[in-house]
């Protein structure tokens, strides 16, 4: 194989890991055949998981790795970055020096890291001693995730909330500080 196709798939490869799907849930395994006098009809008020949308305004209230409760509706009158994150996404892992630096040196700009992957606590606080960041980090249950926010598509996958509670823009995959301060002076 010469080295452009070797670095093709290399780059595919890597492309995929960030895009690692989350679990499938009931609602989108396949369906049991139907009995033969019964068609198979869903119910109309049935979404599917992989088809939820972020509300306009979310709320979100979770426990945090240091134990400690977070409530996004107690961040309003700040911008607030919704950051969903693994840690086996090189991305990810890249783009939080720059959000930790962000919360912790603009006062009216807030992160919150939604670690979106079956993780034992003990493990990540093992893998944030090595990578250490400002802001909080709930690990979110990949089975039973926010509800007021979308099942992520890939990783990162952020949301920046406005001081009024709003979704006021979402990011698919890497997002930089000078990304999001564009957006706020933007609004």
């Amino acid at each position: 194989m010469t080295a452009k196709p070797l670095l093709l798939a290399l780059g595919l490869l890597t492309l995929a890991a960030c895009n690692k799907p989350a679990a499938q849930s009931e609602a989108t395994a396949p369906a049991a055949p139907a009995p033969i006098d019964e068609p198979a009809v869903p119910p109309t008020d049935a979404v599917p998981a992989t088809e939820r949308r972020t509300v306009e305004q979310p709320t979100l209230k979770a426990k945090a790795l240091d134990g400690t409760d977070y409530d996004l509706a107690a961040h309003r009158g700040k911008w607030v970055v919704v950051n969903f994150w693994a840690t086996w996404c090189a991305p990810c892992r890249k783009e939080m020096p720059e959000l930790s630096a962000l919360h912790a040196m603009r006062n009216e700009i807030e992160v919150v890291g939604l670690a979106f992957e079956d993780i034992e606590p003990a493990e990540m606080k093992a893998f944030l001693e090595k990578r250490p960041v400002t802001y909080p980090i709930v690990i979110v249950d990949t089975y039973n995730p926010p509800e007021d926010f979308a099942i992520p598509r890939g990783l990162p996958m952020t949301y920046l909330i406005a001081p009024d509670g709003k979704v006021a823009k979402e990011f698919l995959g890497p997002v930089t500080a000078h990304d999001i301060e564009a957006r706020i002076a933007a609004r």
